[in-house]
């Protein structure tokens, strides 16, 4: 991790996640989330930006490749992580998927681009959210190709109400997210539409793990009931104590006939 104190609406590896899948979950958030932060924390240039992205994707190779691979950079991330790789037999596909999202980040914030389309976004949370929820789903055993796109219309839904709850803070750093020609009110009620769609994902997650997942999927669709009541080109929603209890509250009656 680079240190930087990050705000998260949309917590990982909680107490909820099942012990033994925990040192797992916290090598792909720890991958993703150093990644991230050489995306778009700091004030490297793009270049600069885009080499460092290259250089961990190699290190990630190498780690897959030989689990004592000892990264000279990153240690931190891909020693942890080729441990799990190998004892859990994470595809390396997606988190290679990953990088090059996180790549396409830097070169349209470099140029300012703005999406053109919610076809366009949806490819890049294709390739990044999505594979995020597919390396967790693995870790559950569950494999099944309905599953699988629940999972990425759930990831997508929920990067998608992560853009709008950032606008604020991503507009005035040049980063575009909202497609052209697309308002907000309805870009909002189609991730709330996706995410309902794809919540009966809940009851095919075993044990505790279900329970985070539904969570989970509380927890976008209650950003986005704040979302709705504010003006998020100003500010920023942050769940509160009685925001977790209407959570809870809704993950408990999340029936399979949803």
């Amino acid at each position: 991790m680079s240190g930087i104190d990050h705000y998260e609406n949309f917590p990982v590896a909680s107490w909820l996640c099942p012990a033994p899948l925990r040192p797992a979950v916290v090598a792909i958030y720890h991958f993703a989330r150093t990644a991230d932060d050489m995306a778009d924390e700091g004030q490297a240039d793009a270049d600069t930006r885009l080499r460092s992205l290259q250089a961990y994707a190699h290190d990630l190779q190498a780690c897959a490749d030989n689990p004592l691979f000892v990264s000279p950079q990153w240690p931190q991330v891909f020693t942890p992580l080729a441990t799990q790789i190998q004892s859990r037999a994470l595809p390396l596909q997606p988190m290679l998927d990953l990088l090059d999202a996180f790549a396409q980040d830097v070169r349209y914030t470099h140029a300012q681009h703005r999406y053109a389309s919610r076809a366009e976004l949806l490819d890049y949370c294709r390739r990044s959210a999505n594979r995020v929820g597919r390396l967790v789903l693995h870790l559950y055993g569950v494999h099944d190709e309905v599953a699988l796109a629940q999972s990425d219309a759930i990831c997508s839904a929920l990067q998608l109400i992560n853009f709008w709850q950032d606008l604020s803070v991503d507009l005035p750093r040049g980063r575009h997210y909202l497609p052209e020609g697309e308002s907000l009110t309805e870009e909002m009620k189609f991730a709330r539409q996706l995410m309902l769609q794809a919540s009966p994902l809940v009851h095919k997650v075993a044990g505790r793990g279900g329970w985070e997942l539904r969570l989970v999927v509380q927890g976008g669709l209650r950003i986005l009931d704040k979302l709705e009541g504010m003006n998020p080109y100003q500010h920023r929603p942050a769940l509160q104590a009685f925001d977790i209890v209407v959570m809870v509250w809704r993950a408990i009656w999340m029936r399979k006939t949803v």
